[in-house]
C-alpha cells in the first residue's frame, strides 16, 4: 500500500502542534498531526494528577495569535488548573476547526529522510506510513515521563501512579500513601494526597524552593483591564527574557538599607507567583545577590513548618535559588504541620529497596497502600529519541545526540533536512512562558517553510559549523550564570545515564527572539537552501558561518 501523502506532519496535539497545525493550515498546505493520546493537550491531557496547576499565569499562559480568542476566553483563576487548561486547548481546537486534520491513538515510531526523494517517511504504532515535504516535532519538553530504577520496583503489589501519566480521579481514603519526589509536581499533589490519606510519607531527596502562589478567582474588572491591554501585555512579553510581562528588576541588594532589602523580598513574597525572581537584578548571575534571596526563603519555612528540624530538612541548601525551576504552591510547607504527614529524608536514610507491600530504606520499613511518583521528566530530549530519527545518510538522531542534544537554534539538527524542532534544546523553552515561546517557534517555522516554497527550494538545513557555534555560544551563557551550579533536569542530572548538558539556551526570550529575526532577515544565515538536484550534503559542511559557496544563487528563485 503506498503511503498516504502530506506536505507536513506535525507531531504531538498539544499547544505546539495545535498552533502549528493553525499557521501551516493558513498557508494552503495539507498537513496531518499524528497524537499518541485520546485527546488534544499534550502534557495538559496526561498530567491529570490533584492539584495540577499552571506556574505562569492565566492570561499570560494562553494562545496570543488570535484577538478574538483573547476576547472571549474567560479564565476563572490567577493560575489555570489543567482541567480548565485542557477545556481551553478544546475549545481552540472546536472554534478552529482543528480535529478534522488531528489522527488520535497514534504514536509516531519512525521518521526516515530519503536522500533521493528529500521526503520524510513516518510510521505510526498504528500501522500508518505516511510521506511528507516537513516534519514538525512538537512532541512537547516534558512529556516522557520518568521513573527511578529503584531496587525491587517490580516486586510492589500496591497502587502505582505517575503525576505525568495520571489514570483520572483516585481516591486515597483511609490508605498510607507513599510520594517520592518534591519537584513541581510534587508540591503540587503532596497537599491534596495528604487531605486523603490516613498518613501520608513524602520521600524527599532534594528539596525545592517554592513560592506561595496565591491563587484567586480572576477579578472581573482585573480581567477586564488585561483584555483592554491586551497588546501592550504581550509586546511587554515579547521583549522580557521569561516572555512574560514581568518589570524587570533595576536594585542589587548593596543598594538599599537591610530594611528596604527586606521590604522588596516581603512585597514580593506577598504578590506571589514569579515575583521573587524579580526581586534584584543579576539574581541568577551574582552569588552573593543570591545569597540573599535564599536565605529569605528559607527564613519563610522555618516560619510556615513547626517542627525545626522537619524544616530544616526542607531547606535547599545544595543549589541557587532559581537554579532550577521555582515552583508555585499551595499550603505545601503548611502540609508538614499535620498529624498525618512524615517526611522522609532520603539523604539521611536511602531507599534501600521496593517491597511487596512499600519501602524499606535504610532507617526504617514503611507500608504503603498506594506509590505515588511525582519524578518528573525525561526533559526535552526523551520523547524525540524514542522515535528513530534518520536524517541523511542514514544518520542517527540517537548517535548525533549521543554526547548530548546539538542543535542550531534548537530549531533544526545538521544532516536533518525540513525537520523542525519546537522549543528544542538549544532554544529557551523551559525557561520561559511555554506558550510564547512555543508561538515565536511556529512562526519562524511557518515563514520559513513559506520562504522555502517561495523560492521553490526542496530542503532547509543547518549547516554543521553554525549548529557547533550555536551549541558553544549556548553554553557559554550558560556558565556565566548559576545555572549550572544546580544538579537539575535542566541537564539531564534526573535521568541515570543521560549526557550532562545544559539544555536551554539561558540568554533570554528576548535576545533569542531578536537572533533568530537577524538570522531570517540576513538570508537565513546558518542554513543552506537547496535546489532538488543540489548536493545539500556537501552544502551543509561548506561555507562557514552560514555564508554560501560562490556561485549559489542564494537571493534568487532556482528551477524547480
Amino acid at each position: 500500500m503506498s503511503p498516504r501523502q502530506c506536505d507536513v506532519v506535525v507531531v504531538g496535539a498539544g499547544f505546539g502542534g495545535l498552533y502549528a497545525l493553525y499557521e501551516l493550515r493558513a498557508l494552503g498546505l495539507s498537513v496531518v498531526v499524528l497524537e499518541a493520546g485520546p485527546d488534544v493537550g499534550g502534557t495538559w491531557f496526561w498530567n491529570r494528577y490533584p492539584g495540577a496547576r499552571c506556574d505562569v499565569e492565566s492570561v499570560d499562559y494562553s494562545y496570543s495569535f488570535s484577538p478574538e480568542l483573547e476576547q472571549e476566553w474567560r479564565w476563572t483563576s490567577r493560575y489555570a488548573t489543567q482541567p480548565e487548561i485542557l477545556s481551553y486547548l478544546r475549545h481552540v481546537a472546536e472554534r478552529f476547526d482543528l480535529r478534522r486534520n488531528i489522527q488520535f491513538d497514534t504514536r509516531v515510531t519512525e521518521a526516515h529522510f530519503d536522500d533521493g526523494t528529500f521526503r520524510w517517511t513516518v510510521r505510526t504504532d498504528t500501522g500508518d506510513t505516511i510521506s511528507s515535504r516537513f516534519c514538525v516535532m512538537a512532541t512537547g519538553c516534558l512529556s516522557t515521563a520518568q521513573v527511578p530504577d529503584l531496587p525491587g520496583k517490580d516486586s510492589y503489589r500496591g497502587n502505582v501512579y505517575h503525576t505525568g501519566t495520571w489514570p483520572g480521579p483516585v481516591g486515597f481514603e483511609g490508605q498510607a500513601v507513599g510520594v517520592i519526589g518534591t519537584g513541581s509536581s510534587g508540591i503540587q499533589v503532596i497537599p491534596q494526597v495528604a487531605a486523603q490519606a490516613e498518613h501520608l510519607y513524602v520521600f524527599q531527596r532534594t528539596p525545592n524552593f517554592s513560592t506561595p502562589a496565591n491563587d484567586q478567582p480572576l477579578d472581573p474588572e482585573i480581567v477586564r483591564e488585561v483584555k483592554a491591554g491586551y497588546a501592550a501585555r504581550r509586546a511587554l512579553a515579547q521583549d522580557s527574557p521569561g516572555a512574560l510581562p514581568l518589570p524587570r528588576p533595576t536594585i542589587a541588594p548593596d543598594d538599599v538599607d537591610a530594611d528596604e532589602r527586606y521590604a522588596v523580598m516581603e512585597r514580593a513574597w506577598e504578590v506571589g507567583g514569579n515575583s521573587m525572581q524579580v526581586t534584584f537584578k543579576n539574581l541568577l548571575i551574582d552569588q552573593a545577590t543570591n545569597d540573599v534571596v535564599a536565605e529569605f526563603m528559607r527564613s519563610k519555612i522555618r516560619q510556615k513548618v513547626k517542627d525545626p528540624a522537619t524544616a530544616e530538612r526542607l531547606c535547599p541548601k545544595d543549589h541557587p535559588f532559581g537554579s532550577k525551576r521555582v515552583c508555585k504552591d499551595t499550603d505545601y510547607y503548611e502540609t508538614f504541620n499535620r498529624p498525618n504527614v512524615t517526611l522522609v529524608d532520603l539523604r539521611s536514610e536511602p531507599i534501600v529497596a521496593l517491597h511487596q507491600s512499600g519501602i524499606a530504606t535504610t532507617k526504617a520499613d514503611y507500608q504503603l497502600n498506594s506509590l505515588v511518583f511525582a519524578t518528573g521528566f525525561d526533559a526535552m530530549t526523551g520523547t524525540l529519541l524514542k522515535i528513530d530519527i534518520l536524517g541523511r545518510d542514514g544518520t542517527r538522531l540517537v548517535d548525533e545526540w549521543d554526547g548530548g542534544p546539538q542543535t542550531y537554534l534548537g530549531l533544526m539538527v545538521a544532516g536533518f533536512p525540513n525537520l523542525f524542532l519546537v522549543t528544542g534544546p538549544g532554544s529557551p523553552s523551559v525557561l520561559t512562558n511555554m506558550v510564547a515561546a512555543i508561538e515565536q517557534h511556529i512562526r519562524w517555522i511557518a515563514r520559513c517553510i513559506d520562504d522555502v516554497d517561495t523560492r521553490g527550494y526542496a530542503t532547509i538545513e543547518a549547516r554543521r559549523e553554525a549548529q557547533v557555534n550555536w551549541v558553544t555560544e549556548a553554553n557559554k551563557v550558560a556558565e556565566q550564570t548559576l545555572y549550572t551550579k544546580a544538579n537539575s533536569w535542566y541537564i539531564g542530572a534526573n535521568v541515570v545515564g543521560k549526557p550532562k548538558v545544559f539544555m536551554p539556551y539561558v540568554g533570554g526570550f528576548d535576545r533569542y527572539r531578536r537572533i533568530c529575526e537577524e538570522v531570517t532577515a540576513s538570508g537565513y544565515r546558518g542554513f543552506i537552501r537547496s535546489p532538488a538536484d543540489a548536493d545539500a550534503s556537501a552544502l551543509a559542511h561548506a561555507a562557514p558561518g552560514g555564508r554560501l559557496p560562490a556561485g549559489d544563487d542564494h537571493g534568487q528563485r532556482p528551477n524547480r
